[in-house]
Parts: structure tokens; C-alpha cells; sequence
């Protein structure tokens, strides 16, 4: 079977069918649409045609990008939200009625974490929390009420690479969904192709690449979308998630920019994992040889995009890493920020930040050291001397 190549895929489509002939699609800001009878709208409420009723179903501008999104990822659709949380939670309340049971990576994005361990409770939605790599134990945890297996592709912060074919083959011996966010590694993994039932995205972060938006994106079979966006029982068309059309239409844009900005990204990033590695740090990163997760990665990554742009060092605590991160900012490394896939670099403490909802007792179970400090590494054209002002600050604090 010829390799899936997601960047092929998603230049694959021309816009031939613009009307104006403008090489974009054009910006559609209409939040309701006219029918020519009073026929024509009953039939369209009732499903019997294609035409656009109101922009929290549908509209022009998100459906060229939910089209071009679903080429890239190999799926029959997809559907944008407003945010990355929002596809997310769109979809686990849609799969999920009370009384199921989910089996999570216990490492994920807090605010995934926070959803699943404080909000589900409301709807009586249980939660399991296992090391996603541990098969076994994502075997034990398996219930007669589980309903799915969430885990991200590669997770957030330990950057942990999920195993999806093997995932996939538990969930189903056992009727299960398999949900994987990809926001770490759009084009270098595929998590649909190897076995996912539905891929979430933030498409805040790498998707469009900078930082001006918050948007998310759920890419799966047309029968699912269909499903999500139906008029009277759709959990996206009743809790009305929608993307805007000029955010749409920008990230859009970006999108077709991704390749290049992933090679580079994962250029920089191994260029920086190794020169830790080379100093003997604590450095996690999936593309180094020496990396627990280096072989699950190359067995699942497409060829040609790199590794990624994210890695995590793990310094002596906390205090030390408040330091190196104050002083890389004032060296200009990056922005001492959370959120990633950013151009320029960005440099959070993982515990004290975007993980921060994820109780300390959960933290220790999942390895996460108070002294991470988690990586989104840009798109800087001279990558040494980034490394020379880390190096120097390193130095500075004796940390090397």
C-alpha cells in the first residue's frame, strides 16, 4: 500500500470553484443564508439538500478549511471549534452519556486533565488515569462501561510517544473509540491512518503557527461529523462551538506553510536536544537515539517532517528553573510564555503552568519533575547562536 504523505494530501486540493476566482476562498461573514422558497428552507432543515441554513452549522470559509484539514489527517471530514478544549470536550460529550467510563493518558495538556478528573464527575462520567505507554495497564483498566481510550500522540509535557496501532488493537478487542489529540505533531504523525477513530487538534498552536487565534479542529469519519452537527441532537450544533469565518479563513492560509515550518522546527529542536544531550542533561526529545520513545516514534512518523518542535529539560527544581528561564528571556531565546508552536521560541515551567491543574500527587505519579521546563523551539534562522545564549546561561548558573 503506497505510504500516506500528509502535505500531498493536503495540496491536493485547488479552489477552482471560487466565484470571485480569487486564488483564497473568500471570507464568507454571513451568520444566516436565504433561500429562494419557503421549500427550499423546509428541505433543507429537514436534510434534503446541501445548502448553508446558519453559520453555527456550516459556512463556506470553515468548510474549505475543515475540508483541507480532513485531506491532511486522511478523514472523511472535519469540523472547527473555536478552541482546542472546545473539540475536545465537543467530543468526549458527545461519545460519553452518564454512567460511561473513559481510560486517559494520565499525561496530558492540564486543561484536559481538569476536564476529565473535576467537570466530568458532573455527568457522572468516570475517568481512569494510566501510563498510555504501559499497555498492560491500559488493559487492566478497561471496564464493562468504558466507552474509550483518550491519549495525545505525543504527550504534553513528558512527550511520551503514544503507541497507536498496538491502542488501537485494544480498543477493538473491545468496542472502544480511540480519540488522539495530534496537536504536537500535525504531518509527523497520522493518528487516523494508524488507527484512531477520531484526532482532536488545538489548532492554536503548529497548525497556524502564530499565535493570534485560539481554534481547534475534530477530524474523523463523515458519519461522526454528520452526527455532531445534526440539527436537534448535534452536541456541536447545540453547544455552539463554531470558528469564525476570518479566523478560518486565516489559518487556512497558514496551513499551507506547515511542512516548511515543521522541518524547521523539528531542525532547531533536535539541533538544541542534542547539544543538551551533549552536556548531560536531562533532556527528553523523541527524535534522540538514546530517547525511550525514539523507536515507537520512527515506527509511526511520517517521513520528512522531523521530530517535532517540542522538548523538555529537567532541571534540579524549581527555583533553578525560574532562573534559566528569566535569564533566557533576557537574552532574547524566547518568550518566557505557555502555548507552543509559536515562531519564536517559548519556555514555560510545566508544573507551575499549562500543567498546573494536574494535582501534585498526579504529577509525582506521572514523573513530572517541578524543574521541567518545557520547550517550544521556533523557526530561528541561526539555531547556534540561540544555543551559544542558552549555553552561556547554563554556565551562569552552574548548571553545566
Amino acid at each position: 500500500m503506497e505510504k500516506f504523505n500528509p502535505a500531498s494530501a493536503l495540496f491536493s486540493i485547488l479552489y477552482k470553484n471560487n466565484p470571485q476566482r480569487g486564488v483564497n476562498p473568500s471570507i464568507n461573514d454571513s451568520a444566516t443564508y436565504f433561500f429562494n422558497s419557503a421549500q427550499e428552507m423546509t428541505d433543507s432543515f429537514e436534510g434534503k439538500n446541501q445548502y448553508y441554513l446558519y453559520s453555527r452549522h456550516w459556512h463556506p470559509t470553515n468548510k474549505a478549511l475543515a475540508e483541507a484539514l480532513a485531506r491532511m489527517e486522511g478523514t472523511e471530514a472535519a469540523w472547527l471549534t473555536a478552541s482546542g478544549m472546545a473539540a475536545i470536550t465537543t467530543t468526549i460529550l458527545h461519545l460519553c452519556n452518564a454512567g460511561d467510563h473513559i481510560i486517559s493518558s494520565i499525561t496530558v495538556y492540564g486543561g484536559t486533565f481538569a476536564f476529565f478528573k473535576n467537570w466530568l464527575k458532573k455527568m457522572n462520567i468516570d475517568v481512569s488515569f494510566v501510563d498510555i505507554t504501559n499497555l498492560d495497564e491500559v488493559k487492566k483498566a478497561i471496564r464493562p462501561n468504558t466507552k474509550l481510550i483518550y491519549t495525545e500522540s505525543i504527550t504534553n509535557p513528558l512527550l511520551q510517544v503514544s503507541d497507536i496501532p498496538a491502542l488501537k488493537k485494544i480498543a477493538q478487542e473491545n468496542n472502544l473509540k480511540l480519540i488522539v489529540d495530534n496537536t504536537f505533531s500535525p504531518l509527523i504523525i497520522s493518528p487516523f491512518k494508524l488507527g484512531a477513530d477520531i484526532v482532536v487538534y488545538s489548532l492554536t498552536k503548529f497548525v497556524n503557527g502564530k499565535n493570534d487565534l485560539t481554534a481547534g479542529a475534530i477530524c474523523g469519519d463523515k458519519e461522526l461529523i454528520d452526527e455532531m452537527i445534526a440539527l436537534k441532537d448535534g452536541t456541536a450544533m447545540l453547544l455552539g462551538p463554531v470558528l469564525d469565518s476570518y479566523r478560518a479563513s486565516s489559518i487556512l492560509k497558514n496551513l499551507y506553510t506547515l511542512p516548511i515550518r515543521m522541518r524547521q522546527h523539528s531542525y532547531n529542536a533536535m539541533y538544541i536536544a542534542r547539544k543538551f544531550e551533549e552536556n548531560g542533561l536531562d533532556v527528553r526529545y523523541p527524535g534522540l537515539r538514546n530517547d525511550k520513545y525514539h523507536d515507537i516514534m520512527l515506527k509511526i512518523k511520517n517521513h520528512g517532517f522531523g521530530y517535532g518542535g517540542m522538548l523538555a529539560l529537567t532541571l534540579e527544581n524549581k527555583e533553578i528553573a525560574s532562573k534559566f528561564m528569566q535569564k533566557l528571556f533576557e537574552r532574547n531565546v524566547g518568550y518566557l510564555a505557555v502555548s507552543l508552536g509559536y515562531f519564536r521560541t517559548l519556555f514555560s515551567n510545566s508544573g507551575s503552568s499549562t500543567s498546573s491543574e494536574v494535582p501534585k500527587e498526579y504529577q509525582e505519579k506521572m514523573g513530572l519533575k517541578e524543574g521541567l521546563v518545557r520547550f517550544s523551539i521556533g523557526l530561528d534562522e541561526d539555531i547556534e547562536q540561540v544555543w551559544q545564549n542558552i549555553e552561556k546561561t547554563l554556565k551562569e548558573l552552574q548548571i553545566i
